[in-house]
């Protein structure tokens, strides 16, 4: 990774005072130490539009408070619940914005009870098996929460379309002796030779992406919400896949034609850097026009923004300014493309005695905060 010269370091030194950003978040993500009040935060300048600091872990009163210290803004919320229950209602998913609000944040976007779990796991699985009519019920229930969404005044939902789940094999050592999470495609040794969906393979994934897209965009586009799908993490060699399912969501030529079906502005990626980087032979050389390619469509609706050593197959991710790709160059891109979405810390390695990940989280979040500093005039 390129070292940042030192008259930038003082720059965003200047800006994110090192106390502050990297106070320790205390024993867990649901009781940091923090101050006991909330206070209204200042809102960026409406004039124009900047990238954003965001997160997606979690929207206790504890942990708003800790966001709000932080100067973290702008926030994806938890799945408000599994199932098309109460919680998806108007009323309800309302007063989740405006408690979030009486923080001085903003609630920028929800999950969709659509996960990153393997398929077992789904609350809504004929979306993906293909049964019919059951997967028209369960659309039909997406594109009502899709309404309430909008009618509560939440812009955008984030979801996925996996069969796999996140998969990894055996944790390795970083720096600081931090375990990283490892992918190495030669030691994956999956539970069962299939999944539920039993043989997947490219045709039959199209054609569950396709029926899902044609009746879920139009709702979305009418009613004004981003739906942010997330990468297959991580992408398995073509003609080969992983359990029987060929992982058409898991490079960037897969990615380009998912954005170009049901051509929508409210039809886009939950961009995981990281995951989009272990697409990739040399992410260190190639992110940067794949960022481009994305971004100057506007496809990219909100940014994961972690960092990986190695590539394709054959990865770690580690600390935000530890792997191969140069984030403030980046940061660059995303500003360069007009990008003004939030940029979220993901998967941060683990440190011995850090319950919940919290000071793993809290130094990405300020690294990330120097960075927009950065690149903003």
């Amino acid at each position: 990774m390129t070292e940042i010269s030192r008259r930038e370091f003082a720059r965003l030194a200047a800006v994110v005072p090192v106390a502050e950003a990297f106070r320790p978040a205390g024993r867990g993500a649901e009781s940091p130490a923090v101050a006991s009040q909330a206070s209204p935060v200042a809102r960026p300048s409406q004039g124009r539009a900047t990238i954003k600091v965001g997160t997606q872990h979690g929207d206790s009163d504890a942990i708003l408070r800790a966001m709000a210290g932080f100067g973290v803004n702008h926030i994806c919320s938890r799945l408000p619940s599994e199932r098309f229950d109460e919680k998806w209602s108007v009323d309800s998913l309302s007063r989740l914005r405006e408690r979030v609000e009486s923080f001085g944040i903003t609630l920028d976007m929800v999950p969709l009870p659509m996960s990153s779990n393997e398929i077992s796991r789904f609350e809504l699985p004929n979306i993906m098996l293909g049964k019919s009519p059951e997967r028209d019920r369960e659309i039909d229930a997406v594109c009502e929460m899709i309404r309430n969404t909008a009618r509560a005044g939440i812009p955008s939902l984030k979801y996925n379309m996996t069969f796999l789940g996140v998969v990894r094999t055996e944790s390795t050592r970083g720096r600081g002796k931090a375990t990283y999470s490892t992918f190495v495609y030669d030691k994956a040794k999956p539970k069962q030779p299939l999944t539920e969906a039993g043989v997947v393979d490219a045709d039959m994934y199209w054609e569950r992406i396709t029926y899902f897209l044609t009746r879920a965009v139009p709702v979305a586009q009418e009613y004004k919400v981003k739906i942010a799908c997330h990468p297959q993490d991580p992408g398995m060699p073509r003609g080969r896949g992983y359990q029987g399912v060929e992982t058409v969501l898991g490079s960037v030529d897969g990615l380009k034609r998912f954005v170009s079906i049901a051509e929508s502005p409210y039809h886009g990626l939950n961009f995981c850097q990281g995951t989009v980087s272990e697409m990739l032979e040399k992410p260190g050389e190639q992110i940067y026009d794949v960022i481009r390619w994305f971004g100057s469509r506007k496809k990219i609706f909100n940014v994961h923004f972690r960092n990986i050593r190695g590539g394709f197959l054959n990865f770690q991710e580690t600390f935000i300014d530890d792997g191969d790709v140069d984030m403030l160059k980046a940061m660059r891109v995303y500003k360069e493309v007009g990008y003004d979405g939030m940029m979220m810390p993901d998967h941060v390695p683990k440190i011995e005695g850090d319950a919940n990940d919290a000071q793993g989280f809290a130094f990405a979040l300020g690294y990330i905060k120097a960075l927009i500093a950065a690149v903003t005039d």
